[in-house]
């Protein structure tokens, strides 16, 4: 395995209503990741919301999980921001704590350019030092990487791994054969969208960045490694089981949901930043019932 290769578990990150991180809530959840055996951490992806936090809270964040389980299982560290000089300041921070790899998403408010991406990021990772991985999400930066950015910047040293949005039209198989044929071998392309994640595994995806994980590390796992060995019957089984709350992250956000999960499941009792908004009574029924019908459905009959 390479370090963005099997199952990175992505995690929310707990903080106090002034966006103070709260580092021991935060320490308990990773090490419940780590010690499911997952392949990684992902420490201030999108579900950590990085974009909510400042340098420091950011700073404290990774510190508290270097100490925790840094050396154990690897840690790759979101280092988004709207500044290139921002995002090389987080991704020197997230090497100085000890961290393992770096993720990037190219953050604005006015709309980038390709070749503005291509610059951000090829400073970013010369700044960091760190194996990087490239964060293509058009759901939230709404900037969509081109087959010919993906080609330039994967031939930059340094950059070794994408995290793909599911394909519109379902075809992984395609979309992976077309992005290996433009970049270099070894350059890993995984996918994020957790109710794609049996299929893109299925299909010869190298990595499944998942945010249900975070919190349901060893249920995440049983599926990933299922669909890794290409036991379609019996990954599509498992997928099954996670449907209601796919369901739910179409609906709400994985966001949102993740939220409510981590207080059903009595690690944390935490409110997601605002302006967001935690889920309203009926809606938190709905992710109960959620996780009940996973714990029922997950056991072979």
């Amino acid at each position: 395995m390479t370090l963005f290769s099997g199952l990175s578990a992505f995690s929310i990150t707990p903080t106090d209503a002034s966006g103070r991180v709260d580092t021991v809530a935060l320490a308990r959840l990773l090490k419940r990741i780590a010690d499911a055996g997952v392949d990684s951490i992902g420490l201030l992806g999108s579900t950590g919301g990085y974009a909510f936090l400042s340098r420091d809270e950011r700073r404290r964040a990774v510190d508290a999980a270097m100490e925790s389980v840094g050396g154990k299982i690897p840690v790759i560290v979101g280092v988004g921001a709207l500044r290139t000089d921002e995002a090389e300041a987080l991704a020197r921070d997230a090497k100085a704590a000890g961290a393992d790899g770096l993720l990037l998403a190219p953050m604005s408010y006015t709309p980038l350019t390709e070749e503005e991406v291509f610059q951000h990021m090829s400073s970013v990772v010369a700044a960091g030092g760190l194996p990087l991985c490239i964060y293509n999400n058009p759901g939230t930066t709404r900037f969509i990487f081109s087959d010919g950015l993906i080609a330039r910047l994967a031939k930059l040293p340094g950059i070794a791994a994408i995290k793909m949005p599911l394909p519109a039209d379902g075809d992984f198989r395609g979309e992976l054969a077309r992005l290996r044929a433009i970049t270099p071998a070894g350059f890993s392309i995984g996918y994020s969208g957790d109710w794609g994640a049996a299929g893109s595994l299925l299909a010869g995806g190298d990595g499944w960045y998942s945010v249900v994980a975070g919190l349901l590390p060893t249920e995440a796992l049983a599926l990933a490694r299922t669909a890794m060995t290409g036991d379609r019957a019996e990954a599509e089984r498992l997928d099954r089981a996670f449907q209601p709350l796919w369901t739910l992250f179409k609906e709400f956000g994985s966001f949102r949901v993740m939220y409510a999960v981590a207080d059903l499941l009595g690690l944390c009792c935490v409110a997601p930043p605002r302006p967001i908004l935690s889920l309203g009574p009926a809606d938190i029924a709905r992710v109960k019932a959620a996780l009940d019908s996973l714990d029922a459905q997950a056991e072979p009959a």
